[in-house]
């Protein structure tokens, strides 16, 4: 019997090219294994019909950034797993063909906490990771906060600015009612747990948090557990 060979090894000597080569062109999505593509040079063959895509490059591509609408209950650092062919939004207009390589090496700029919902934001682009992690107190966010209870007299006025954390006043934000039980807050560089906290001091409860916004990208339409690739144009 025909001894199983790496599917690198294979394309290399079909196309032909080098063995780094055809890793690229493997990893880029470029080669079918009996019609279906396979990302992985490793992957061993033995008789299948193998084919190079006639539109192959070795381009490797941009780094992507993904945006991810968590749902809440979901852990920041586990959601990633979402992210799937199946999980892309179906208008999409990116025009990115999903890659596995697409999850690797990226940063979670900003998790939420776990019984937060919205928009999570991982990249491999170190210049995004550079805005929204070190520069992060310059970055607004908007969450929308449904709350339960009853405010204290100028307990708005206070919410905008005269409350601390941690033992230090807090700058000003903004933050208006949004309707009778939903307040919407923006502010830079966020804590863990400010918002909550801030509620407390004026008399509300937390009933549910939901981040629809981080710098200019807005989480817009996007459904609980869906994503979508960050467009060429989209800058936070």
């Amino acid at each position: 019997m025909t001894e199983s060979v790496r599917l690198a090894k294979h394309v290399a000597a079909l196309v032909p090219c080098s063995r780094s080569e055809a890793e690229q062109y493997i990893e880029g999505g470029w080669v079918k294994v009996d019609g279906v593509v396979v990302e992985e040079p490793g992957f061993r063959i033995q008789g299948q019909q193998v084919e190079l895509m006639p539109n192959a490059s070795l381009d490797a591509g941009d780094a992507v950034t993904i945006l991810l609408h968590k749902p809440p209950g979901e852990e920041s650092g586990t959601a990633l797993r979402l992210v799937t062919p199946d999980g892309l939004v179906a208008n999409d207009r990116s025009g990115i063909r999903f890659l596995k390589r697409h999850l690797a090496n990226l940063t979670l700029t900003d998790p939420l906490e776990t019984m937060a919902s919205g928009l999570l934001v991982y990249t491999q682009d170190w210049r995004i990771a550079r805005k929204l992690v070190d520069d992060r107190a310059t970055v607004e966010h908007e969450y929308i906060v449904e709350v339960a209870g009853e405010l204290i007299p100028d307990g708005i006025k206070r919410l905008n600015h005269g409350l601390t954390f941690n033992g230090k006043p807090l700058p000003p934000i903004k933050v208006s009612w949004q309707n009778e039980t939903h307040l919407r807050f923006a502010l830079k560089g966020p804590q863990r747990g400010q918002v909550a906290h801030m509620c407390e001091k004026v008399g509300l409860t937390v009933v549910a948090i939901k981040r629809i916004r981080v710098g200019r990208i807005s989480m817009a339409s996007l459904p609980p557990g869906q994503w979508r690739y960050l467009l060429g144009y989209e800058r936070f």
